[in-house]
């Protein structure tokens, strides 16, 4: 399980949304958390609408600010990496493989439509470049740090046993958290089905209607096999099998839940360009404010 975190910070209240859940986690799994900052080279003079950090003393005067946000039997190290750098990203996930994180906590600001604005994030590029386990947090409705309380996880899943290896990482926040599981697969309609998939239906639409059929069914068995095994377990589980568009529909049904967090496992660099092309996992990103843990598929 994850037993320390990286918490890159550029000084703005919004990047400070990464905290609450941060410090929730930290405390319930017992890690050990690293506060850092990268001084940028040309560096903008605000960032978010806020003063940004732009030298070493004052990033660590910041550091130790914000470290007030952790129970104080949480350890809280603070890193300045003080050589100016082009590439902030590059230097976070350098930081990360070094030290050896094993998770890295980060705001995204960006939401809906205005998508340009995720895909200009750091975050963005952290998961991008990196092998690590990302937790991507957002703010409030006004910009603020969100409260984070870990009660119930939604786990999408669609039988590619890649995507699997979010399942156990999943159980174990929810034994720390004590958190219920809900598992779910969504088979899109016919006329949801994405790129090449759309074109070959039109072709053999009575086709296409059977197999999608067919993976309803095995979705279902698929999901209650995993599902008796969490309950003889002893989780407090469900699981669910929807229809339509995956994107939309697991977060509506993770709002509908209330649920708390997200895990979902992405591929690695190939399937991030996928990923940050118009994946789920980027729609889901876009839609949502619900905090997302991606969990990269080596």
């Amino acid at each position: 399980m994850f037993r320390h975190f990286l918490i890159p910070l550029d000084g703005s209240r919004m990047a400070e949304a990464a905290l609450p859940a941060a410090a929730s986690l930290a405390e319930k799994l017992a890690a050990r958390v690293t506060l850092m900052h990268v001084i940028e080279r040309n560096a903008p003079s605000e960032v978010h609408g806020q003063s940004h950090l732009k030298n070493a003393d004052a990033a660590h005067v910041y550091l130790e600010q914000v470290s007030r946000w952790f129970p104080a039997a949480i350890q809280v190290d603070f890193h300045v990496h003080e050589a100016e750098v082009d590439d902030v990203a590059g230097s976070i996930v350098a930081h990360a493989d070094e030290l050896e994180h094993d998770l890295v906590v980060m705001c995204s600001h960006g939401r809906g439509r205005a998508l340009h604005l995720f895909l200009g994030s750091i975050a963005q590029k952290v998961i991008g470049m990196g092998t690590r386990p990302v937790l991507i947090t957002h703010p409030d409705e006004k910009g603020e740090p969100p409260g984070f309380d870990c009660r119930h996880i939604l786990v999408p899943l669609d039988g590619d046993p890649g995507h699997d290896l979010a399942l156990p990482v999943s159980l174990d926040l929810a034994r720390a958290c004590t958190a219920s599981l809900h598992l779910a697969t969504v088979i899109p309609h016919f006329t949801s089905l994405p790129g090449e998939m759309a074109t070959t239906s039109r072709m053999l639409p009575g086709t296409t209607t059977r197999m999608l059929e067919m993976a309803t069914l095995e979705a279902e068995e698929y999901l209650q096999n995993l599902l008796h095994s969490l309950q003889d377990q002893g989780f407090d589980a469900s699981a669910h099998v929807l229809r339509g568009d995956p994107a939309r529909l697991i977060v509506d049904a993770a709002t509908q839940a209330r649920v708390d967090l997200i895990v979902l496992a992405t591929h690695g660099k190939t399937g991030m360009k996928a990923f940050w092309a118009g994946s789920v996992a980027h729609r889901i990103c876009g839609f949502s404010r619900i905090p997302l843990l991606l969990i990269p598929i080596e």
